[in-house]
């Protein structure tokens, strides 16, 4: 069972998709996943914590406010790897904010609706 903020986190992406038009087909395609498991996640059926319920939330949050603090403190692997990378250093901290700064132009553009 997913605990309260998940839950909320949840229901919010799903309303975002209602009000924004975003199917569930683009939101597969764009975390890699079938378009019934993201129909299986938005509409609540079987949840459980798992990364593509966060992948699912993420994508959609971006077109909400852009991804939040809470977000990225919210996402275990994303910390974890910070974790392991930053030795604890302002710059060394300066210098990771660059590199995953430069990741940003791998990111797809979001597909424009009509």
């Amino acid at each position: 069972m997913l605990e309260t903020a998940s839950l909320a986190r949840l229901l919010n992406a799903r309303e975002a998709c209602r009000q924004r038009g975003i199917s569930q087909a683009q939101i597969a395609s764009a975390v890699g996943a079938s378009q019934s498991q993201v129909s299986r996640i938005l509409n609540g059926r079987g949840l459980r914590r798992s990364r593509l319920l966060e992948d699912v939330c993420l994508y959609v949050e971006r077109f909400e406010v852009g991804v939040t603090a809470d977000a990225v403190r919210g996402n275990e692997e994303l910390v974890d790897a910070l974790r392991s990378a930053w030795d604890g250093s302002a710059g060394h901290a300066k210098a990771l904010s660059t590199v995953i700064r430069s990741l940003s132009a791998l990111r797809p553009t979001p597909i424009s609706r009509l």
